[in-house]
């Protein structure tokens, strides 16, 4: 694996945390650090019109009032 090296800063108690991970694991710091980066970009988010696509139709059930009701007034 080629790596580049990078400097990064963390809070005490972020350090902390991390050390401690790492030695539960039996890891290195830059390895933990490695699977944290990995994981959260690997995240994923559609974009809003896919989004909308897999949501079309999820509640086919869903009574929406007519346009009568919206002026009705409550209050």
């Amino acid at each position: 694996m080629s790596a580049t090296r990078t400097q990064v800063y963390f809070t005490e108690e972020q350090r902390r945390r991390l050390d401690d991970l790492a030695k539960r694991e039996g890891k290195t710091l830059a390895a933990v650090v490695r699977e944290a980066v990995d994981a959260h970009t690997a995240r994923t988010q559609p974009d809003s019109a896919t989004a909308l696509d897999e949501a079309f139709g999820a509640m086919p059930d869903l009574e929406v009032p007519g346009r009568s009701e919206w002026d009705r007034g409550y209050g």
